[in-house]
């Protein structure tokens, strides 16, 4: 549909609203990497796949505090053999990588410690996110059209009139969180802990705040003022 040209018995303002709000977030996401190293490529293998397994159901064992757990790479292959050494003994490297997402930060902040106690255990992270269905988003959205219509008001006032009716709304930016990767620790690598040794201390996690923003363009009718 072709919008009516403004015109002196029909003018028009155009404005822009901004609605921008700083929310706790709502998920946590941490990646693992399970490590095994040795000359054999079958035994390195089998710690793999055994320390892998025990991670996954460590994870798992948290309920419904995860809300998402995927394998995100696996690898095993021979190390270069460093110069001046003979390629006799081969040693061989294996990897796994888990990305864990977690919704009750008071679990997160258990499971971190105990997954580093691991034996050739990494972790890293946390980067602190919302849902996409985030109720954040949509009030955003609510605060950039009510401030354009003030401005909009605003403009109108000024001229000693006010606004006829809504002739477009369009977004201008979709609405996003704050960048991810926002962190609270360092990657922690456990690569000479016991295997299996409990009593890892809780971390206390301070979740980073998110900001939402969100902004539309909004044109109008204006009745004519009385310049």
């Amino acid at each position: 549909m072709t919008h009516p040209h403004p015109t002196p018995e029909a003018p028009q303002v155009t404005v822009r609203g901004e609605g921008r709000l700083e929310v706790e977030p709502e998920l946590a996401r941490i990646g693992v990497a399970v490590s095994a190293r040795g000359a054999d490529r079958a035994t390195v293998l089998a710690d793999l796949t055994r320390r892998n397994a025990e991670v996954l159901d460590l994870i798992r064992g948290r309920g419904a505090a995860v809300a998402k757990l995927e394998t995100g790479g696996f690898s095993i292959a021979p190390e270069r053999p460093r110069r001046g050494r003979g390629e006799a003994t081969r040693i061989h490297q294996g990897r796994v990588r888990v990305t864990v997402e977690l919704t009750d930060f008071a679990v997160l902040g258990e499971l971190v410690p105990e997954l580093a106690d691991r034996e050739q255990t990494e972790v890293d992270g946390p980067w602190w996110e919302l849902r996409q269905d985030s109720e954040a988003y949509a009030e955003a959205r609510r605060l950039a059209v009510a401030e354009a219509v003030r401005r909009a008001r605003a403009y109108a006032e000024a001229l000693g009139t006010s606004l006829g009716s809504l002739l477009e709304l369009s977004d201008a930016g979709l609405p996003g969180a704050g960048a991810p990767g926002g962190g609270g620790f360092s990657p922690v690598y456990a690569a000479y802990a016991e295997e299996g040794a409990g009593g890892a201390p809780s971390l206390d996690l301070e979740p980073q705040r998110q900001e939402v923003a969100a902004e539309v363009v909004a044109r109008f009718t204006m009745l004519p003022p009385a310049l």
